[in-house]
């Protein structure tokens, strides 16, 4: 058992909800990454996102774009990503950490060594958004080897027998994208994704979570009441967009908002 199933067993015998942030490495600057991982921690987050910068995330809105662009310009790879997670792993050896991308930068390392590098450093899970299972054939057994969760994407479009194929090969957890379009869109229906989870939870015992469209804590709220997780990006990335004159204060603004999340989804 890995970090992230330990997690969430841990919540469904407290009968809470789990909390992931996502983030992009190196915004503002990759000095800076790190204390924001462990201000989310503080602020309640029970799995970490952690997003690899990547010149062309087709499946993110503007927000993320601009975040992976400003963490590019910074020189942020993914090799700076693995040696975050070790930072991390210093102070903090219990948060599940996710790195979520694109294929390219691990198919830059080679699938072997980024597999044998990420559970050295801890990393506990891997979220490639162009990789399906279909294709997963090479990576997927390496993650696999290494005690590194393969975890996929189910949308509102997907059908339900594919959706069966992404059950059955997915770990960890599985990110419903709620909404469809990119990252950062901004309509939610807590009803209607309760009605598209139903049928998932009779495929599959991994946790639902659900990621896009997820605000303030009105909406963390909604969403925890009918899924097993939820996902927050936009609105964090789009704090540090707001400071990056002043990234000495981000880490305050992170806390606040997540903060903000978790009372709501306690309540």
């Amino acid at each position: 058992m890995n970090r992230i199933d330990q997690r969430f067993s841990e919540l469904k015998q407290q009968g809470r909800k789990a909390l992931i942030p996502y983030i992009t490495a190196g915004d503002p600057a990759p000095q800076y990454t790190v204390g924001f991982m462990h201000a989310l921690v503080a602020a309640g987050a029970d799995v970490i996102e952690l997003g690899v910068p990547f010149s062309d995330p087709m499946a993110d809105g503007p927000v993320i774009q601009k975040a992976c662009e400003r963490a590019l310009k910074q020189g942020t790879r993914l090799v700076d990503l693995l040696d975050m997670v070790a930072e991390f792993r210093q102070a903090d050896t219990t948060t599940p950490v996710v790195l979520m991308g694109y294929l390219n930068p691990i198919e830059r390392i080679g699938y072997e060594a980024f597999a044998e590098q990420a559970e050295k450093v801890g990393v506990d899970g891997v979220l490639v958004v162009d990789m399906p299972p279909e294709e997963a054939d090479e990576l997927g057994p390496l993650l696999k080897a290494h005690n590194l969760a393969a975890i996929f994407l189910v949308a509102p479009t997907t059908s339900p027998a594919r959706a069966a194929t992404i059950c059955a090969q997915g770990e960890g957890y599985l990110y419903y994208v709620s909404l469809k379009g990119v990252t950062g869109a901004a309509t939610l229906n807590a009803g209607d994704v309760a009605e598209r989870l139903a049928p998932l939870r009779e495929m599959t015992d991994l946790p639902l979570c659900v990621g896009f469209g997820i605000r303030d804590g009105v909406t963390a709220a909604e969403v925890a009441n009918v899924a097993d997780g939820v996902i927050v990006g936009s609105a964090l990335v789009n704090r540090i967009a707001e400071n990056v004159e002043t990234p000495e204060i981000i880490a305050g603004q992170l806390r606040s908002v997540l903060a903000e999340m978790r009372t709501a989804m306690d309540a």
